[in-house]
């Protein structure tokens, strides 16, 4: 497979496949495509996965898309403005990614629902409670509301992030959440109560905007009718 990302606003993510490469997305997230191949909707893994991703975001079936021929063309594209990220997770333990963080990935990915380790993460880290975990061998796509920042952690280092604007994060890092310290800073401080922290070593990808703050935003704008 070969693949490369088109535009910046609201990108889209193109790929070359062989003969009998297949790539599945969530249903609805297929752009546009060349003559050539095959669509199957299915749950991909059994009824109980699939509930399991519709409860981290994503849903219920899976569209996947097999050429039946050399270099067949297919497009997804994201669905708010921001940015595409490709992980390969070929001889890695795999990620824990956000919820409706999932864009597509090669057929040898599996994604399925994933709980926090930490009851409290559950409880009070809003977007942290239910994860995608998400592991195989191949390339998937993630999707970025604003623009994507990457970092290395070292053993032993430390981020602490606003849980809805991380994306993914290797299963190699430690994540817990904690609450901010301070009445003043939490009453007044408009951060909420917690924030996410992470502990390296590994990969973890954060975005620059959290697209359901956003939203809200633009909501409260809305006038409300009488």
């Amino acid at each position: 497979m070969e693949y490369k990302i088109i535009g910046t606003t609201v990108p889209a993510v193109e790929m070359q496949l062989k003969n009998g490469e297949a790539i599945f997305s969530q249903r609805g997230g297929m752009a546009w495509q060349s003559e050539g191949l095959e669509m199957k909707t299915n749950t991909k893994g059994g009824l109980m996965k699939g509930l399991g991703r519709m409860l981290a975001g994503e849903s219920l079936f899976m569209n996947t898309y097999t050429a039946m021929r050399d270099n067949v063309t297919v497009a997804f594209s994201s669905t708010v403005p921001g940015a595409i990220t490709p992980m390969d997770l070929t001889g890695k333990a795999g990620i824990y990614a956000q919820k409706r963080a999932f864009l597509c990935a090669q057929d040898g990915i599996d994604v399925k629902m994933a709980f926090a380790k930490k009851l409290s993460s559950g409880l009070f880290g809003g977007e942290g409670f239910i994860l995608q975990d998400i592991s195989g061998n191949g390339t998937v796509f993630l999707e970025v509301d604003g623009d994507e920042v990457v970092r290395e952690l070292a053993a032993g280092e430390v981020i602490k992030v606003n849980t809805g604007n991380v994306v993914a994060f290797e299963k190699t890092i430690a994540y817990e959440v904690e609450t901010i310290k301070g009445l003043g800073n939490i009453i007044f401080g408009g951060e909420g109560l917690f924030l996410t922290k992470l502990t390296g070593p590994g990969k973890v990808v954060l975005q620059t905007q959290n697209f359901d703050d956003f939203a809200s935003i633009i909501i409260s704008m809305m006038p409300s009718q009488k």
